[in-house]
């Protein structure tokens, strides 16, 4: 009796990762050849990538990747654009026509910079600037959505299984030094191209294999700070709390993954190292709010790298391997060994432990 596609399959997405430490650039080709082993993990209903260092042209400019309804939606949107940033370049971006990827929205490229004018005004950095359009336009632009936000970075998705949409997109002609990929199967939200991972916030990523329980106290939480979840996914939440505890409340990686995926009280009573002990009490009675409780193995990606973490429980699966300068991390070893057949030192990490991976500085 064939039942697919007719049962929950609550360990399912499919998660993948690949970074050169060097800095050397990859195209598309490897991460889209890697989510075909997972093609199971995955039912059509979402799938994407972020790839890190694809505009060197326009390294210093935030690259706006935005979904549109219609043009009359275009139009309006790039008439707040003009009002608030110098807009140096503005592009369709490229896609090519494939039977697996229907009713696309218009998929449109800004090249941005924030007007001193505006900054000025606001008295705020770039960045918050940056972050503040985001969500204005997600939340109050009907039909505007902006997918991607970074500098030097961007971030692909749509309806369709991962394997398609990295097709869709061309990703082939691309080069970056570190790329990150999902194939969705989403359990309690719907299939939706804005609710596809990857779900990014500036130069910030996540992808995310599983489901957050506490999902309504992080919202909450989260947008008491201005952050506001629109894309109908409990996944987005990760981006926004990684972005509050690392851009805003400046903590180190180490520390907002003991924020989100944060040791029980009983192992914090163990640790004999007392400035540890105490340090880790902190984070988790300042920002209780934010430990993320159910299954989930996650990718943050970042420029300059990598950090893959598992709930405590380590409830999903993930493993991590390397071969020469390059790190790999996905929900299978399959997807690694499609990667780079060769790989070494293959782990899986334990449950809440921080895996962390920089490219060499001056590599990029």
């Amino acid at each position: 009796m064939n039942i697919e596609g007719q049962i929950r399959i609550p360990s399912g997405c499919a998660i993948a990762a690949v970074i050169s430490k060097e800095g050397k650039k990859m195209t598309g080709e490897k991460i889209i050849e890697a989510m075909k082993p997972m093609h199971d993990r995955s039912n059509g209903l979402g799938g994407g990538f972020t790839a890190y260092g694809i505009y060197p042209d326009y390294k210093d400019f935030y690259a706006f990747h935005m979904f549109f309804n219609d043009r009359s939606c275009r139009k309006n949107c790039e008439v707040f654009l003009k009002d608030r940033f110098e807009i140096i370049k503005s592009e369709i971006i490229p896609t090519r026509k494939i039977p697996s990827i229907t009713d696309e929205p218009i998929i449109w490229r800004y090249f941005v910079t924030p007007l001193r004018s505006m900054l000025a005004s606001y008295q705020i950095d770039e960045n918050e600037f940056v972050a503040r359009t985001v969500m204005k336009i997600n939340s109050e632009m009907p039909g505007c959505y902006i997918f991607s936000s970074g500098k030097n970075m961007g971030a692909f998705k749509a309806v369709g299984y991962p394997e398609d949409v990295g097709v869709f997109y061309r990703l082939e002609e691309y080069k970056g030094y570190c790329w990150t990929a999902h194939g969705r199967y989403p359990t309690n939200t719907p299939g939706w191209w804005g609710g596809a991972h990857p779900f990014t916030l500036l130069d910030y990523s996540v992808v995310h294999n599983g489901e957050i329980s506490s999902y309504d106290a992080n919202r909450r939480f989260i947008e008491m700070f201005g952050y506001k979840c629109t894309l109908q996914t409990d996944t987005e939440v990760i981006t926004y709390i990684m972005d509050y505890l690392i851009r805003r409340q400046k903590l180190s990686l180490k520390d907002a993954a003991n924020v989100i995926a944060a040791p029980f009280w009983s192992t914090i009573a163990s640790i004999k190292d007392e400035e540890e002990k105490e340090r880790l009490k902190f984070l988790r009675t300042v920002f209780s709010s934010l430990l993320i409780t159910g299954p989930f193995s996650i990718v943050f990606g970042f420029n300059g790298g990598l950090m893959a973490l598992n709930d405590r429980l380590k409830l999903r699966s993930m493993v991590v391997g390397e071969k020469d300068d390059k790190v790999f991390i996905a929900s299978e070893e399959t997807a690694i060994r499609v990667m780079e057949p060769n790989a070494e030192n293959i782990y899986a990490p334990s449950g809440g432990e921080a895996v962390i991976v920089k490219v060499k500085d001056g590599a990029i």
